[in-house]
């Protein structure tokens, strides 16, 4: 099979699975004969959960779909799914690009997307194994990564990287590390107004007192 998708939300393949067990696989696979068997072209998630439930038949649909097109749907489907990771979503629309000719606009408008958003997701498909490594393990951090994609030195992305991970960078901190500014001290407390053609306050002039 050449799922497009690689991971899989694991709290919604259980939902999938506890709603097979109940009502069964309502909406049909759709596949392809391939010699002796069987691929999966639109499915691949429900026939996963499936498994899980032990359910012993699902419904499906044969088609007769040459390679490109059976890629292009399993993509199309993928990338309509609500729990699909940022990164396989890069690399989905990187691939739709590539192999079957889309520019932004032409995917934009297949998935009822803004071009602005795919523009913004694509460069993730490229990101450094660092960058990928942070994406996966905190999603919260898409806007660190998109700034630490940014950063040329290899050693000093992977530092900061880690920092990310670790929970010790804001994004703000952040970009300050990578712009080279240094955290704003605490502000000294304002001093008293002086008013034009007073005397300056002298120290030590008044009287001990007795």
């Amino acid at each position: 099979s050449k799922q497009p998708r690689k991971t899989f939300n694991d709290e919604k393949m259980a939902e999938l699975v506890a709603s097979i067990r109940e009502k069964g696989v309502i909406q049909p696979l759709v596949v392809r004969r391939l010699g002796d068997h069987y691929q999966i072209i639109a499915g691949e998630r429900r026939w996963r959960a499936s498994r899980i439930a032990q359910v012993e038949t699902i419904p499906a649909l044969i088609e007769e779909i040459d390679d490109d097109t059976a890629l292009e749907i399993a993509i199309i489907e993928n990338l309509q799914r609500e729990d699909l990771s940022p990164l396989d979503e890069a690399a989905m629309y990187d691939r739709m690009g590539r192999e079957h000719g889309y520019s932004v606009r032409k995917l934009a408008q297949k998935l009822g997307k803004d071009k602005g958003y795919l523009e913004n997701r694509l460069p993730l498909a490229d990101a450094p194994e660092e960058i990928r490594e942070l994406v996966s393990q905190r999603k919260d951090t898409l806007s660190h990564a998109y700034a630490l994609m940014k950063v040329a030195h290899v050693k000093k992305r992977t530092r900061l990287a880690a920092q990310v991970a670790r929970g010790e960078l804001t994004l703000i901190k952040l970009r300050d590390r990578i712009e080279g500014r240094r955290s704003r001290p605490a502000s000294a407390p304002p001093a008293a107004p002086y008013r034009h053609g007073a005397a300056p306050p002298r120290a030590g002039c008044g009287r001990p007192r007795g």
